[in-house]
């Protein structure tokens, strides 16, 4: 079995087995939580420029197929296990998860101490890391890791964001024409969303408001995606021109967007939330929904004109913002995945929501 490294900004070193790809990448180095969903993580384009370790201890057991994927192709820099199966055993499983890694180009590094790790990045917070199972020294990769560039202030939205305008599969019955914005936007809200009735036009994160509203949308939905979202100045302005002239609904990025569009500021968490066991408290019912996540940004709370802004969830975790909801204008977003496959679900009611804004708003035309 040939050897691979993962060396951290800060110097740590960590030594293992190689899967995957014969190859060397770097990214931020950040932890997931979940206890399943691997090939959805690989393959969500949130994770463009990190290289993710996963909590549960064996990873790959369940093979992969061509329905899982949240889009045509891994999106991770990198993986990090403390094993990785050798037997794909699921009557589903079309191939072995490392088949899928491998020919994509995405190393993988095993019999790694995973829970020291993610105590080392707890306590340090996320860094820059070089996942290297090419070969390579320790300090070289070390230096190579202080020299990747930092996630703050990365526009990676466009760059992981379809160049071209498409059409999703619509619903038998359409009873809504939605435009989604694909800042790195998930298969699965896109099923969900016509699973609701929607007839969804997938378009890019560049994409001008006049352009979105000559599509005559019955609403906008503004998608997931990595990076920080603070360069995003032109989604954002878009985003601003939209208000008030059609119902809008962000997920994750989209979260943040509208909080920029809103007047708000975002800033970086030290670790992140990614996981499908985050507890959030719907303030509107007072019900605490168990909820999947993936990022690493957030927006202030006290940065948000309470005159038009109404905080809606919160994460009991930390107590940071989960959701809100604009007072004058069509608008609301959640910072969390209720789409989240393979779950949980608790949250799904916010599809509905927005089918019942969009209904609102279009009987009041």
């Amino acid at each position: 079995m040939s050897r691979a490294i993962l060396a951290l900004e800060d110097g740590s070193v960590f030594e293992g087995s190689a899967f995957g790809a014969p190859a060397r990448r770097a990214g931020e180095v950040v932890f997931n939580t979940s206890i399943t969903g691997y090939q959805e993580i690989f393959t969500d384009p949130s994770y463009a420029g990190q290289i993710v370790i996963l909590t549960y201890p064996q990873i790959g057991n369940y093979g992969a197929n061509s329905e899982d994927s949240e889009a045509g192709r891994p999106y991770i820099e990198g993986l990090v296990v403390r094993e990785f199966s050798s037997i794909a055993s699921n009557w589903r499983s079309q191939q072995r998860a490392n088949e899928l890694l491998e020919s994509h180009g995405v190393p993988v590094i095993a019999e790694v101490d995973t829970r020291r790790l993610v105590r080392h990045l707890r306590t340090r917070g996320v860094m820059r890391g070089v996942l290297s199972a090419a070969g390579g020294g320790a300090a070289e990769l070390v230096e190579a890791a202080r020299n990747t560039p930092c996630m703050a202030g990365l526009d990676l939205a466009t760059r992981v964001s379809v160049k071209d305008r498409y059409e999703w599969e619509p619903p038998a019955e359409p009873r809504f024409n939605v435009v989604a914005y694909d800042f790195g936007i998930k298969r699965n809200i896109l099923r969900r969303l016509a699973q609701t009735g929607c007839r969804v036009t997938v378009v890019p994160a560049l994409t001008r408001a006049e352009d979105v509203l000559a599509l005559r949308p019955d609403g906008v939905f503004l998608s997931n995606g990595p990076g920080d979202p603070e360069p995003l100045r032109s989604q954002v302005e878009q985003v601003r021109a939209l208000l008030g002239r059609t119902p809008v609904f962000g997920i994750c990025l989209g979260h943040q967007i509208l909080g920029l569009a809103s007047g708000g500021r975002t800033y970086k968490l030290k670790f992140g939330h990614r996981g499908a066991n985050h507890p959030v408290l719907n303030h509107l019912t007072n019900r605490v929904e168990i909820t999947s996540h993936n990022h690493g940004f957030a927006v202030d709370p006290d940065s948000l004109d309470p005159s038009i802004t109404e905080l809606t969830h919160v994460n009991l975790n930390d107590h940071t913002l989960e959701g809100f909801r604009r007072r004058d204008v069509p608008a609301f977003s959640v910072q969390y995945h209720p789409e989240a496959a393979p779950g949980p679900h608790d949250s799904l009611y916010l599809f509905d929501d927005f089918a019942r804004l969009m209904e609102e708003c279009r009987g009041g035309r």
